[in-house]
């Protein structure tokens, strides 16, 4: 079969789905130089952004590449490709023509960590870029989340399901609220406010409103916390040790940069009686509420029960700061917060932390 015979059924799923929103709109097409797969740097086929007006102008970008565009490849047959296609929504200037370029390069990116991690997004996920999402821009948004995007529901392709996961910059004080409460709850309360989940690099944290505040506040009263696993790339773990006339206690190791994260965590999954699984490259620890304070080591995976009261002094004590201390409900646990050192891309440190 020559290329030119080659059916593009993904391909044309997504544009008649976006002709549903936009019509006879021809959009602008960013299609990548060299294919991936003959060693290009961009994994995505290609990127189309469309001149939206509603709520307010806005480019609205899609992409073509993380679904089956052509021939189905993939063993699953319920999903396309990897079962989805992000969307972009970014506030558009007056008499802008041109999509910004660090837009697609930021959906490029997106497509490197998927295709090269294997590691999937999906609605209620969310992302640190540890860096404002356009580089040297000056802006509060240093994350993303994923959440449907509004205007376009799932379909069903010759190549299987394909979902359209909006990504929407947030800062670091909201990434901190959708992890302490629960991603699509939090943009959900912030509708009126954040309309269609466009991003706009000039606004200011949506928490400083007393009305997303005092929702967050409440939700994570009422529905505790979503995030039951947690990245710490600095953990360690040093069982106790019998001694001649004591125990040495157990060691729990984190860095400064996600103490904070953690005792923030706590209360949301510890009290609510969930457990809390903290993952590094080396080591897991799993938190659990308990009725009594102990530690368990099985294989290499650490479980540590604590009661509400260890919960909650743990929570008032882990701070991002050097430190070293005992529970005086649990004597047999010191926890320890190491500093942090932020590193550019070329290992230089640029911050500390603690």
């Amino acid at each position: 079969m020559s290329e030119e015979e080659v059916e593009a059924t993904g391909w044309d799923a997504i544009e008649e789905q976006m002709s549903g929103l936009y019509g006879q709109q021809e959009p602008k097409h960013y299609a990548a130089l060299l294919p991936y797969m003959l060693g290009g740097k961009d994994p995505l086929n290609g990127i189309s952004a469309y001149k939206a007006e509603l709520p307010y102008p806005h480019w609205h970008f899609v992409t073509f590449g993380f679904s089956e565009l052509y021939d189905k490849e993939s063993e699953d047959p319920e999903y396309s490709g990897y079962g989805f296609e992000l969307t972009f929504r970014l506030a558009r200037t007056a008499g802008e023509e041109e999509p910004p370029a660090w837009a697609m390069n930021l959906l490029q990116n997106m497509a490197r960590y998927v295709f090269s991690s294997g590691n999937v997004f999906a609605s209620g996920h969310y992302l640190d870029a540890n860096g404002p999402i356009c580089l040297g821009a000056d802006t509060r948004l240093t994350a993303l989340a994923f959440t449907g995007d509004p205007e376009l529901p799932a379909m069903d392709t010759p190549n299987g399901r394909v979902e359209f996961l909006q990504m929407v910059g947030i800062t670091a004080d909201e990434l901190e609220a959708m992890m302490s409460w629960n991603t699509n709850a939090f943009l959900q309360a912030s509708q009126e406010v954040l309309p269609a989940f466009i991003t706009d690099l000039g606004r200011d944290s949506l928490l400083r409103l007393p009305v997303i505040e005092d929702a967050v506040r409440q939700g994570i009263e009422r529905d505790g916390s979503q995030t039951g696993i947690l990245y710490v790339d600095q953990l360690d773990f040093e069982p106790g040790r019998n001694r001649l006339l004591s125990k040495a206690p157990a060691v729990l190791a984190m860095g400064a940069q996600q103490a904070a994260t953690v005792a923030r965590l706590l209360r949301g999954r510890l009290l609510k009686g969930r457990k809390l699984t903290l993952t590094s490259p080396k080591l897991q620890v799993v938190l659990e509420p308990a009725q009594e304070t102990g530690c368990k080591e099985d294989g290499g995976n650490i479980r540590i029960s604590l009661s509400e009261a260890a919960v909650l002094e743990l929570e008032s004590k882990l701070k991002p700061k050097e430190s070293e201390f005992k529970l005086s409900t649990a004597k047999e646990l010191m926890i320890r917060v190491r500093k942090t050192y932020i590193k550019d891309q070329e290992g230089k440190v640029v911050d500390t932390i603690g």
